[in-house]
């Protein structure tokens, strides 16, 4: 259970978070629906559709941390923490490494980029075949880049706010999980640690649209 700090300080958690503040939840960077976006479309293979989506979401989320890793040293993310979580890697061994965040997102990045570059795991050419474990290896993939956008949002939004990056941020992230979901690559546990910002952009976009349709709300967006 959270408690204060002996100075009276709320812990971390507990203090006012930045990213769920409705002048930025409000701000995305496209008007399209996202819905629309995840869906299957017909006569294409769902191991086709993943791998061409997990490889964008890869490229694009790992561009948004090197927006902010200047900010993410050794220094100021002693540890690689998301709210109140705290995240371990796993070496091939199974060994559990405590390190620094830039040194967790380092292994992570390395090793999607290991895998989505791999002819064996995410094939190319006509003809090849996806592995068996392709199922099991997207999920990890998954839970490795949702790590890295939580950290973002937890530890170094102010960053993403000053370099007015936030609404990229917002639309990746509504993307992203929107995906994950359709497909159900994540343990809703895992993601739980952003429900009330997820929350508040989806209830963003249903106002919005209601606004749009000739409902009460008569919302402009920022850009």
């Amino acid at each position: 259970k959270s408690k204060a700090k002996p100075n009276g300080k709320k812990p971390a958690s507990e203090e006012k978070k930045l990213y769920l503040e409705p002048e930025y939840t409000r701000v995305r960077v496209t008007d399209f629906e996202f819905k629309q976006l995840v869906a299957l479309p017909q006569e294409i293979d769902l191991n086709e559709w993943m791998a061409s989506n997990i490889t964008t979401f890869f490229n694009h989320i790992n561009l948004q941390y090197s927006t902010i890793s200047e900010f993410c040293t050794g220094e100021t993310c002693q540890t690689m923490a998301a709210c109140n979580t705290q995240y371990y890697w796993y070496d091939e061994r199974g060994k559990k490494i405590k390190c620094t965040a830039p040194q967790y997102i380092d292994f992570v990045m390395s090793s999607v980029q290991k895998l989505v570059t791999d002819e064996d795991v995410f094939p190319t050419k006509y003809g090849r075949e996806f592995p068996s474990s392709f199922d099991v290896l997207v999920k990890k993939i998954c839970r490795y880049l949702f790590h890295v956008v939580a950290h973002i949002y937890s530890a170094h939004f102010k960053e993403i706010v000053a370099m007015e990056l936030h609404g990229h941020l917002n639309s990746l992230f509504i993307h992203f999980l929107l995906f994950v979901r359709e497909f159900n690559l994540l343990d809703p546990k895992e993601t739980a640690i952003l429900d009330d910002l997820s929350e508040m952009l989806f209830s963003e976009d249903s106002r919005e649209a209601a606004g749009a349709t000739g409902g009460a709300q008569n919302h402009v967006k920022e850009r």
